[in-house]
């Protein structure tokens, strides 16, 4: 027990200096999106206060500004993709961003209100998927795991539906915004639906999916930070907070199997 109290006060003692140099109580800026991310962000808020790290938490209203803001400087960390998103779009803006911690894990569902079961979909069924390369490809994996498409390559994360070789049951594919998805169940027959907007719609992932991703996903959500302040203390810091019990334990009660924690 004596080991990881004597580095959490190491790490205590090296975030005050961080903060100190920074020039007094430097609060370290988390940037998250509406929604679950920042209910959770605050409760890492009140966990890490107690550890002696002051967070301020920046919520913004889409998921394009808090790479951006974090590239420029206006944030110092942020809590709101998965890996394969940051990675595309650091890759894509330029962008020198990193992941440095594995945070929680929204499933992607396929949902119906016309069929009860995948196998009742019927040929030619509509089938809606998010419009973004990232989502998009991985809706498409989750269709294909269903069995209902076939993909030229495996262990591509981002397929588009050029990528398609065989598509069985003629599904007809219509590509709409994320925030649209659910909306769309009464015009199409399948839509795969990130949880989180599932949620909000009133559809529970547990129990309302036809198909739901499992805990090995690759996308889970990560905290990111600019390449250079992978080893400040106070990242440090965050990502300890972030993985406690506590932290944990408000997510599982909070969100009703719709957010699964990855540690």
């Amino acid at each position: 027990m004596r080991k990881p109290i004597i580095f959490l006060l190491m790490l205590a003692l090296a975030v005050a200096a961080y903060q100190l140099s920074a020039g007094g109580a430097h609060p370290l800026r988390v940037g998250v999106v509406a929604g679950p991310q920042a209910e959770i962000m605050e409760k890492v808020k009140e966990v890490a206060a107690g550890d002696g790290l002051k967070l301020e938490i920046v919520t913004f209203d889409d998921y394009l500004k808090p790479n951006i803001a974090l590239q420029q400087g206006a944030v110092d960390a942020n809590s709101f993709q998965h890996s394969p998103y940051l990675e595309s779009m650091a890759r894509d803006s330029r962008l020198d961003l990193v992941p440095v911690a594995k945070t929680v894990f929204f499933p992607m569902g396929l949902y119906s209100k016309k069929v009860q079961a995948i196998a009742d979909l019927p040929y030619g069924a509509t089938a809606a998927i998010p419009s973004d390369p990232v989502n998009g490809g991985r809706a498409l994996l989750l269709l294909e795991r269903a069995g209902l498409i076939k993909l030229k390559t495996s262990g591509d994360l981002t397929p588009f539906l050029g990528d398609i070789a065989d598509n069985p049951r003629g599904l007809v594919f219509r590509e709409l915004d994320m925030t649209q998805l659910a909306g769309s169940l009464d015009a199409v027959d399948l839509a795969a639906i990130n949880a989180g907007y599932a949620s909000r719609a009133g559809l529970a992932p547990a129990t309302r999916a036809l198909l739901l991703e499992t805990a090995d996903s690759p996308y889970a959500g990560v905290i990111a930070v600019r390449s250079k302040d992978q080893a400040n203390p106070a990242i440090q810091q965050l990502i300890a907070a972030y993985h406690s019990a506590a932290v944990k334990q408000f997510i599982l009660e909070q969100f009703g199997g719709a957010v699964l924690p990855t540690w």
